[in-house]
C-alpha cells in the first residue's frame, strides 16, 4: 500500500535499491545531495547534478525535464552519508519558462521499487515564490533507512538551497548546474499537453521517448552515442535497439497498470494517470477581497491548492501549522541570540578588572541589557505581526471547516448529514504553543487511520491536569474516546465503519451510554474474560482472512458474512481482565490491523500495566498517544517545539453528540435493509 505523505511525515523504506520518480508541469532540474549525520554537505563531490550525474549509490538526470527517474542504491552510498536530499529547481530564467513554482502545477514525487511498486508519494503543495525545493530526504536512523516529505522551498533558488546545506561553494556550483542545463535545455522533455474539461485532447504529434540519460531526446531513427551502462542496471549491460530505461518499468518498459500506448501506431500518447478519473479541472480557489493600502491581504478560507474544497482546507490548515511553527522558531531563535549576545557582552565587561566595578562597569552592563531588550522587542514585534495574520486566517477558516475538520461547537454539526464518501482527514483535537496561546491549529490526521490511538488515562503532569482522583481521570479518558469514536462514525458513509467495545469490568457504562443508547455499536460492550476473548478472536481472525486473501490475490473469495467495513476496537480499563493471550492479540491487532482496516483505541494508564515489563513497549510505541486534558507531549522534530494538545471535548450540556449518533444509527438501519 502506497503511503501518501504530507509535509514532515516519514515512512520506512523496505529495500535499498529504489527509484525516485518526479513529475512536474514544466521542465525542472533534478539533483540530490549527500549529507552527514548533521545534514551537512561537505563539498561539490557530495552533490549529484546534471553536470555530474553519478555518485556512489546515486544517479540523477542529465537534463531538465518534465519527468525524471533517479536511481538510488542505499547500500552503495558511503558510510559517512546519513541523508540523501532530493532537490528540484526551475532552470535559470531565460524568458521562456516560469520563474517560480507557484506558477506551475504542484510537483509530484514518488519513491518506488525497481519493479515500479510505489512505496511512498508526496505532492509538493504550498509553493509560491520559490524556484528551488528540497522535495524528499532519505535518512538513516539506527541502521534503517526512511523517507521524509520535506517540501522546503527557497525563493533564492538553487544557490540558496545549497547554501542552507552548508555547502561552501554553493553559488559557484549553482551557476555551473544552470550552465550545464542551458546547454541541453532545448532537448528537455516537454510537459504533457493541456487536457480539456472532458478529459480528452486534440491529437498531438507524439513526443519521442526519453533515453537512458533521463531527459535527452533525439530524432527518431537518428544515430547517437550509446551512454555508459548505469551502475544500477539489473541486467548489467546496455539496452538493445531503441530508447529503453535501465530499470524495469522505465520509459522503455511496459507498465502493467497503464493502457498500451498508441505511439507506435502514430496516435496520441495518453498521459492520464491510470488511477485518476478523467474529470474537469477543479474550480479556482476563492480570491481574497482587495486589501486596503499598506495592509496585508485579508485571508480567505480555501485559498490553498487542491481538487476540492475539503482538500484546500486541509492544505490550508497544514500551512497554518507550518507558518506558526516557523514564526515561533524564528522568535525563539532571536531571543536566544539576544541572550547569548548579552551574556557575551557582560563577560567582556567582567573580564576587565578596570571596568568590573564603578560607574563604567555599571554603564556597560546597562547598555548590554538595553541592547538585549531592543532585540527581544524587535523580535516580539515581528512575531506579533505574523501571529495577528494567522489569527485572522484562523477566524475565517474555522467557521468554513466541514464536520470532519470542525470542533463539536461548530455550527457545521447542526446541519450534519451522513456523508456519501470518506473525507481526506479527521480532526483529533487542537494544537497550540505557549508563545501563541490565542490561536489553535486543528490537528488533522489522514483517513483511513494508519496507526491506532491511545487515550492515556494516567496523570499527565501538565498544568491542565487538575484531577486528584484517578477514577475521574479514567472517566474523562473514556469520554474522550467516545467522542473520537463518534466522530469516526459520523464521517464515514453508512455501513462503512463498525465500532466494537471491550469493557471487562463494566466500569465505563456511563461514559459509553451515547454509543449504546443510540445503537451505533456492532454489539453491546463485551464484559468479562469470555466476552473479551470472543471479540479479540473474531477481529484477529478477520485480520488473518483479509491478509491471506490480499496476499493470494483472492480478495473476492472472502466469506460472504465477513464485515468489510473499517473496524474500530475501543478497549477500556486495560490491562484489567486481560490474560497473556489477550495481550498478544492486542499487540497483533495494533501491528497488523491498520493495513487491513482494523484499528485499535486503547483507554489505559501505562503505569498500571508496568507488570508486563518491556513486553508492552512495542504496543505503546505503535499507538498515537492522546490525552483527555491539555498536555504538551507532541514534539515537533523540525523546529524543536513541544506542542500542547487539547482534546475535542463536547461542550457541557450540548446534545450535538446524541443528535449526530442518532442520525448515524438511522442511516445504518436503512443501509442494513
Amino acid at each position: 500500500m502506497t503511503a501518501e505523505l504530507v509535509r514532515g511525515q516519514n515512512h520506512p523504506l523496505p529495500q535499498a535499491r529504489l527509484e525516485i520518480r518526479v513529475s512536474a508541469g514544466t521542465p525542472v532540474v533534478a539533483g540530490a545531495t549527500l549529507g552527514d549525520e548533521n545534514g551537512k554537505v561537505h563539498g561539490v563531490e557530495w552533490v549529484a547534478h546534471p553536470g555530474a550525474p553519478v555518485l556512489p549509490g546515486l544517479e540523477v538526470s542529465k537534463q531538465a525535464a518534465a519527468d525524471h527517474r533517479l536511481a538510488v542504491d542505499l547500500e552503495a552510498v558511503p558510510d559517512a552519508v546519513h541523508r540523501v536530499s532530493v532537490l528540484l529547481a526551475l532552470p535559470a530564467a531565460d524568458g521562456r519558462g516560469p520563474v517560480r513554482f507557484g506558477a506551475v502545477a504542484a510537483p509530484f514525487v514518488a519513491v518506488t521499487g525497481l519493479d515500479g511498486t510505489e512505496v511512498a508519494s508526496y505532492t509538493i503543495t504550498g509553493l509560491e515564490a520559490e524556484s528551488a525545493v528540497v522535495a524528499l530526504e532519505l535518512y538513516r536512523r539506527q541502521g534503517a533507512w526512511k523517507v521524509r516529505a520535506v517540501g522546503q522551498g527557497y525563493a533564492g533558488g538553487l544557490a540558496e538551497l545549497l547554501a542552507d546545506q552548508d555547502l561552501p561553494q554553493a553559488h559557484q556550483l549553482a551557476g555551473s548546474v544552470h550552465e550545464a542545463v542551458a546547454r541541453g535545455l532545448a532537448r528537455s522533455v516537454p510537459a504533457p499537453p493541456q487536457r480539456t474539461a472532458d478529459g480528452d485532447r486534440s491529437p498531438q504529434p507524439a513526443a519521442p521517448a526519453a533515453g537512458p540519460d533521463h531527459g535527452a531526446t533525439a530524432p527518431q531513427g537518428a544515430p547517437g552515442p550509446v551512454p555508459p551502462a548505469s551502475p544500477y542496471d539489473p541486467h548489467g549491460g546496455a539496452a538493445g535497439p531503441g530508447p529503453q530505461s535501465a530499470y524495469p518499468g522505465g520509459p522503455g518498459a511496459a507498465d502493467p497498470a497503464s493502457p498500451p500506448s498508441a505511439a507506435g501506431s502514430g496516435g496520441p500518447i495518453d498521459y492520464s494517470h491510470p488511477r485518476r478519473q478523467n474529470a474537469a479541472p477543479p474550480p479556482p480557489p476563492p480570491t481574497a477581497p482587495p486589501a486596503e493600502p499598506g495592509q496585508p491581504a485579508r485571508p480567505v478560507a480555501g485559498d490553498a491548492t487542491g481538487w476540492s474544497m475539503d482538500e484546500r482546507l486541509y492544505n490550508q490548515v497544514w500551512g497554518m501549522f507550518e507558518d506558526l511553527a516557523r514564526t515561533t522558531a524564528a522568535y525563539r531563535s532571536a531571543v536566544d541570540f539576544a541572550e547569548s549576545r548579552m551574556e557575551k557582552e557582560l563577560d567582556q565587561v567582567l573580564s576587565d578588572p578596570r571596568s568590573r566595578i564603578g560607574g563604567q562597569g555599571d554603564a556597560a552592563r546597562e547598555a548590554a541589557r538595553a541592547r538585549h531588550g531592543q532585540l527581544v522587542a524587535r523580535a516580539r514585534e515581528a512575531f506579533d505581526r505574523d501571529l495577528a495574520q494567522l489569527i485572522a486566517e484562523a477566524d475565517v477558516v474555522e467557521p468554513a471547516l466541514p464536520p470532519a475538520y470542525a470542533r463539536w461547537d461548530n455550527p457545521a454539526w447542526h446541519a450534519y448529514r451522513v456523508p456519501m464518501e470518506i473525507p481526506m482527514a479527521l480532526r483529533l483535537g487542537d494544537l497550540h504553543l505557549p508563545e501563541a496561546d490565542r490561536i489553535r491549529i486543528p490537528m488533522l490526521v489522514r483517513l483511513p487511520l494508519e496507526r491506532g490511538l491511545w487515550i492515556d488515562s494516567g496523570r499527565s503532569g501538565s498544568p491542565g491536569d487538575t484531577f486528584a482522583d484517578s477514577h475521574d481521570m479514567r472517566r474523562l479518558a473514556l469520554e474522550t474516546a467516545v467522542a473520537h469514536a463518534a466522530r469516526l462514525l459520523a464521517v464515514y458513509p453508512a455501513g462503512e465503519f463498525t465500532v466494537h467495545v471491550i469493557d471487562p469490568a463494566g466500569s465505563g457504562a456511563q461514559a459509553l451510554a451515547p454509543l449504546v443508547q443510540t445503537g451505533v455499536l456492532a454489539a453491546p460492550p463485551a464484559l468479562g474474560a469470555a466476552g473479551t476473548a470472543d471479540v479479540l478472536a473474531r477481529l484477529t481472525q478477520r485480520v488473518d482472512l483479509v491478509q491471506m486473501a490480499l496476499r493470494g490475490g483472492a480478495a473476492d473469495s472472502l466469506p460472504p458474512g465477513l464485515d468489510t467495513a473499517q473496524q474500530l476496537l475501543v478497549v477500556n480499563d486495560f490491562p484489567h481482565g486481560f490474560d497473556d493471550r489477550a495481550v498478544n492479540q492486542l499487540r497483533y491487532l495494533a501491528d497488523e490491523g491498520p493495513a487491513v482496516g482494523v484499528h485499535l483505541m486503547m483507554v489505559a494508564d501505562r503505569e498500571e500495566s508496568a507488570g508486563y515489563g518491556p513486553l508492552l513497549d512495542p504496543l505503546w510505541r505503535s499507538l498515537l498517544r492522546l490525552t483527555p486534558v491539555a498536555d504538551d507531549h507532541l514534539a515537533d522534530p523540525w523546529v524543536g517545539h513541544a506542542w500542547t494538545y487539547e482534546p475535542p471535548l463536547v461542550p457541557p450540556g450540548s446534545q450535538v453528540l446524541q443528535q449526530v449518533l442518532t442520525q448515524v444509527a438511522a442511516a445504518r438501519r436503512s443501509w442494513d435493509r
